[in-house]
């Protein structure tokens, strides 16, 4: 532990590495809204959110069990059901009036065609604007999911279909 009087401790999701307050320092100065993409080993998670003082407010969001309302019946932490999230978070946002972002992958490693790019294209799909370069967007085979199978193909075409008609 920190020691002596001259010692300033960090702030402590600093010291348990979840939080890097530079990076979220840039991205608050842009003045934009955060498209916030969190994975996890089952699911993932898409936000849109301002900065308030007093907290960050979510202004719209979309969790990849969402798409079990839809009719998915596949792995909701692949690329395909990460892609319908960004997509479906893509919506409700355009829905609440936002109409651009920021990305926000947070600590994530930025892997070219990882789950979070694949959420990113969801949401470029959608009609969000989102800065971002082409190359590290996957592939629009690995976003139907076609590497997977092709029950995974037609469950995707059928869920994308159903957002696209807004039921």
């Amino acid at each position: 532990m920190v020691r002596g009087p001259r010692k300033r401790v960090a702030f402590r999701r600093r010291r348990k590495g979840r939080t890097d307050y530079r990076l979220r320092s840039r991205l608050l100065r842009s003045g934009l809204p955060r498209a916030v993409v969190r994975a996890s080993n089952r699911s993932t998670v898409v936000q849109i959110m301002s900065f308030d003082p007093r907290g960050d407010r979510v202004l719209s969001s979309a969790v990849s069990s969402d798409l079990r309302k839809l009719g998915w019946e596949e792995s909701t932490s692949n690329i395909p059901a990460a892609y319908l999230t960004g997509y479906l978070a893509g919506k409700r946002a355009l829905e609440n009036g936002i109409e651009e972002a920021v990305l926000d992958a947070g600590l994530h490693v930025p892997t070219k065609g990882s789950r979070i790019f694949a959420s990113l294209k969801g949401m470029l799909d959608a009609g969000l604007r989102i800065p971002c370069g082409e190359e590290i967007l996957p592939s629009d085979e690995r976003v139907r999911g076609e590497h997977i199978g092709e029950n995974t193909v037609k469950a995707f075409e059928a869920v994308k279909s159903k957002m696209e008609d807004g039921k």
